[in-house]
């Protein structure tokens, strides 16, 4: 549990201090395109972070990255609070990106070569979804009481000092047996050689990730719905991914039957959130089934999970930053029925091109065979 802890709270207090300028995003920024490139700014520090991240995991060791991310997390939330220039609130995000970017990778590369990975990083997903859903609403609620603007960033700030302390006396390697470091040039061929042969399972990750933050940025301009009931459909779809992780990590489901078929699920789901924003609720949920799935089969197919870890994370953060692009530009163009259509047909395309994932799993791991 030592090693556990500060990776459980780390990514919580990481997430919800992502979140916990959102609130108050209006004071930071004096026009829409400020505010848009003060939010984004922390997913571009992320994704240009989280692939290096990972194979530095896998030639130096996970658990630099874990405190280096926590301390950079702390040290941009302090910042953040100290100043009002527009410029420089970009600037920090870009580093609290950064941290996050070093940190996530990192702790599931840990968390994916425990024994008890998929119950692990069900718990782990978890606490990532509730610190979003806390830095969104707490947040609001703490500027609302105490009159402070930084108030929830303060507050986030403060508890990510708790698990950067807890991570000084984390175990190197989680306390799990390494394997022996590889040179720099096979650790080269092996991200060539899992980009290709897990090339579908990556357009998965992209598509059926992505597809829950081109919904969340459609729906205000599609809906009626107030901002603050905007921010609760929101809160319940990550709420629902939260209780998905863990019920399905508990399940042991069989990962490439369970990815396609969650994807023709999603396509449903989007369609129904076409008609009421009630289906986010589902949508999270089928999102907290894929990434159990996906994290599994990683887990059970690399004895290094660094660089797959890695990855994962920057398709994940890749598809949450183009596929909202994109379905904006559909719908700018052409129409909202259009934009929600070619979302769903998206997931339809996962479910009949996951079969053909070059996937493996190591030997006498248990699972799926391997896919033509």
């Amino acid at each position: 549990m030592r090693n556990r802890f500060p990776l459980f709270l780390g990514v919580f207090s990481i997430m919800a201090l992502s979140n916990a300028i959102v609130p108050e995003l209006a004071s930071f920024g004096d026009s829409t395109i400020a505010q848009g490139t003060i939010y984004s700014a922390y997913f571009l520090g992320a994704f240009l972070l989280v692939l290096p991240a990972g194979l530095i995991a896998d030639r130096a060791g996970e658990l630099p990255l874990v405190r280096g991310g926590l301390l950079l997390t702390v040290a941009s939330g302090v910042l953040l609070t100290l100043t009002t220039s527009t410029l420089l609130i970009v600037v920090f995000r870009v580093i609290e990106g950064i941290g996050a970017g070093l940190f996530v990778p990192a702790a599931l590369s840990l968390i994916n070569s425990r024994p008890d990975h998929e119950t692990s990083s069900g718990y782990f997903m978890a606490m990532l979804n509730i610190g979003l859903v806390a830095g969104l609403i707490a947040s609001g609620w703490l500027v609302e009481m105490t009159g402070f603007g930084v108030s929830g960033i303060a507050t986030f700030t403060l508890i990510g000092a708790i698990p950067t302390l807890a991570s000084m006396v984390m175990q190197p390697g989680g306390g799990q047996p390494r394997p022996a470091r590889e040179p720099i040039r096979n650790t080269g061929r092996r991200l060539l050689r899992v980009i290709q042969e897990y090339f579908w399972l990556w357009i998965s990750t992209i598509v059926l990730l992505g597809i829950t933050g081109a919904l969340t940025s459609l729906y205000p301009e599609f809906s009626d719905l107030s901002p603050s009931l905007v921010g609760l459909v929101i809160a319940g779809m990550s709420t629902a991914t939260a209780i998905a992780v863990i019920v399905v990590s508990h399940a042991h489901l069989p990962p490439i039957p369970t990815i396609k078929g969650a994807s023709l699920a999603m396509a449903a789901a989007v369609l129904c959130v076409f008609f009421s924003p009630v289906f986010f609720i589902l949508v999270g949920a089928i999102a907290g089934v894929v990434m159990i799935a996906q994290l599994a089969y990683l887990a059970e197919s690399e004895t290094r999970q660094g660089v797959v870890m890695g990855l994962f994370n920057a398709a994940s953060y890749g598809g949450m930053t183009f596929l909202p692009v994109l379905a904006g530009f559909i719908a700018e163009l052409t129409t909202f029925v259009l934009a929600f259509a070619i979302i769903a047909l998206s997931a339809v395309f996962v479910a009949f091109t996951i079969g053909r994932c070059r996937c493996r799993l190591a030997p006498g791991a248990a699972g799926d065979p391997p896919s033509s």
